[in-house]
């Protein structure tokens, strides 16, 4: 008799169920139950029907390619593949895809980011920004070869060749088109020249336009500093770029027309402006004109105009009498200095010289006024009219 381990009765189980070609490959109609995503980014559930229930785990790797939230309740497809988790025994499903049945995977995920993006808020007007009415350059983010850029390069041309039309070619339909969008957005904020952004495509199916619809892509276009025009698809498309770019065009010819100013009318407006402020102006100092002219005839305006001309004849009476005050001062110093030098003259002994008058002094040049100022020898310096001699004393009297 052989005897087996658990484990190796797991094993062989594992392998006989791997090796069913119908357990390797299958697709199961169910309804989710007992939901939960683990730390390492694998999720856990139930698939259930009226009458029986299977374990199922889906991988990070395939999870992250979901694009709804998995949800208790939701009837979903599930495919994979059966096998057998050998540490408890327990077969399960291991789901590598998950589509809702019924209402359609991509509307179910459309709607369950649109009422978590509205929640945070992201669609308030208080965040749109204003698209400016005189851009200078344009950025558009769509497929270099589809119809939508001819038809922006088209109606832009037309409208006003003046504006600059940058194109920056990214995909806009399949699995990485979602992150070639982000990067292209990334790319124009970057740059850092543009003043607006049409980001866009044809129409399609809901599975055409997808990459409208990530999460990845909301968020890129909300993080914009450069306003963004979102043009996808046709009108009656909708998307989640839609409602998260600062305008939403019907069609990329309509988001030209929106972006790109009709240069007519730009010089219709200008000469209307130039006209109004001309008109404006001219109103204006027609109407200063007036008034001043009422201000200039008024009582008050000439009573201070004669107030000034009756202060200036004031001002010059003054003027002459002080002038004429100060003549008058002048000549009478003058007189009187005059005098003053003529009495100085009168009285200076150098006058008395030229009546015949001598004047002695000593060696110190001081003047002898008596006999006992001098002794005999003394020598004596004499001053007349016409110059000077020296003398000795030879008597005193």
């Amino acid at each position: 008799m052989k005897v087996y381990t658990v484990s190796q009765v797991n094993r062989y189980i594992k392998k006989v169920i791997e090796n069913d070609f119908f357990l390797s490959e299958l697709y199961i109609e169910a309804e989710i139950s007992n939901f939960k995503v683990h730390s390492s980014g694998h999720i856990y559930f139930t698939l259930k029907d009226s009458g029986a229930s299977i374990n199922a785990v889906m991988f990070k790797s395939n999870a992250e390619k979901l694009k709804f939230v998995p949800e208790n309740g939701i009837k979903v497809i599930a495919n994979g593949y059966i096998s057998l988790y050998e540490k408890t025994g327990q077969y399960q499903i291991y789901v590598s895809s998950l589509e809702v049945a019924g209402v359609g995977g991509l509307y179910l995920a459309f709607e369950q980011l649109k009422a978590r993006l509205e929640k945070a808020g992201v669609f308030d007007q208080k965040h749109k920004k204003a698209i400016p009415n005189m851009p200078k350059t344009v950025a558009v983010i769509t497929s270099p070869t589809g119809a939508a850029i001819r038809d922006i390069i088209n109606v832009a041309g037309r409208r006003n060749p003046n504006v600059e039309l940058v194109v920056v070619p990214t995909l806009v339909q399949g699995e990485n088109a979602g992150s070639d969008i982000v990067k292209a957005i990334d790319k124009v904020n970057r740059w850092g020249k543009a003043d607006v952004i049409i980001l866009g495509r044809g129409g399609g199916s809901i599975e055409d336009l997808w990459a409208f619809n990530e999460e990845i892509v909301a968020r890129a276009i909300f993080k914009s500093e450069i306003p963004i025009i979102s043009a996808v698809g046709h009108e009656t498309d909708f998307t989640i770029a839609d409602f998260i770019a600062d305008l939403r065009a019907p069609t990329p010819s309509a988001a030209a027309e929106i972006a790109v100013p009709e240069g007519n009318s730009i010089n219709q407006k200008v000469i209307s402006y130039y006209d109004k402020i001309n008109k404006s102006m001219v109103g204006k100092i027609n109407e200063y004109n007036s008034r001043f002219k009422v201000a200039q005839n008024s009582y008050g305006f000439r009573g201070f105009y004669d107030l000034i001309r009756d202060n200036q004849i004031y001002i010059n009476k003054l003027s002459d009498r002080l002038y004429s005050r100060l003549n008058h001062n002048v000549v009478e110093n003058k007189l009187r200095l005059k005098n003053c030098i003529d009495n100085i003259e009168n009285k200076s002994p150098l006058n008395l010289l030229k009546k015949g008058y001598l004047i002695v002094c000593d060696e110190n040049e001081k003047v002898i006024k008596s006999k006992n100022d001098v002794k005999v020898g003394d020598k004596v310096s004499v001053k007349a009219d016409d110059g000077s001699f020296r003398a000795e004393v030879i008597e005193v009297d």
